[in-house]
């Protein structure tokens, strides 16, 4: 049975994710909803694809991502549909689901052409893209969709030098898929060098360090403290590797 992943920058309070949850219990009652992610970097698609595409390692094969962070909703960018090794991600055409594609083995992307008769043009988590997920959970999305052709994504990196994400802590995720070549590492941001540690005991209380998270990527962290304000870091700021 497929899961429906909920990934957006919609925040905790407001009714935007219930109501996209609403949409998904009367068309696909059968299928589990899981809210992923609220706080994605806000209207940020481009950190926000790195942290999806880590992310959805947690899940099974059929999981249908329902992807929504879309500070162009009601513009001309196309809503779209990709099929990338076994899962589905739906969502804005705007480099959200361009990391998933670009570290993905295969995939296939498709155009969303159908529309409700009535839709809102500033919300198509709820109006747009809820339906087609669901649709997609039902296997009753035939008709719907129209295959293309993307030819932008080698310029599209598949990691990404910098930081990408904040969690309840202040610790900040990169968009760098930790692999052993950086083992041993110092990593540079904001001028300040730290060296890697496997746990947050290894080090001292508020001394910063590097490590590979849950997820597989370098992640940034100062023991007992907030990598994000004792570091002074914000999303986009650069990190580097050194021997």
């Amino acid at each position: 049975m497929a899961i429906i992943v909920l990934f957006t920058d919609f925040g905790p309070a407001g009714p935007y994710t219930g109501q996209m949850e609403a949409v998904l219990r009367q068309m696909a009652p059968m299928h589990p909803v899981i809210n992923l992610l609220s706080n994605a970097p806000v209207a940020n698609p481009r950190a926000s694809s790195y942290l999806l595409a880590a992310l959805r390692h947690s899940f099974p094969g059929n999981s249908i991502f329902l992807a929504v962070i879309d500070p162009g909703v009601g513009s001309e960018r196309k809503a779209v549909v990709l099929h990338a090794d076994g899962q589905y991600f739906v969502g804005p055409d705007n480099g959200l689901l361009n990391t998933v594609a670009a570290q993905s083995r295969q995939m296939q992307w498709f155009e969303i052409i159908w529309r409700p008769e009535q839709y809102s043009m500033s919300f198509h988590g709820r109006d747009l893209f809820a339906p087609i997920s669901a649709r997609l959970a039902c296997n009753t999305a035939d008709g719907l969709l129209k295959p293309f052709t993307r030819h932008d994504l080698d310029v599209w990196p598949e990691d990404l030098s910098e930081v990408i994400y904040f969690d309840h802590y202040g610790n900040a995720m990169t968009g760098l898929r930790y692999h052993e070549g950086l083992a041993g590492k110092s990593l540079t941001v904001n001028g300040i060098v730290m060296e890697q540690a496997d746990t947050f005991s290894a080090v001292a209380e508020h001394q910063a360090f590097w490590y590979r998270n849950s997820s597989g990527l370098v992640e940034i962290a100062v023991n007992q403290g907030s990598a994000q304000h004792q570091l002074d870091l914000e999303v986009g700021v650069g990190v580097s590797f050194s021997q």
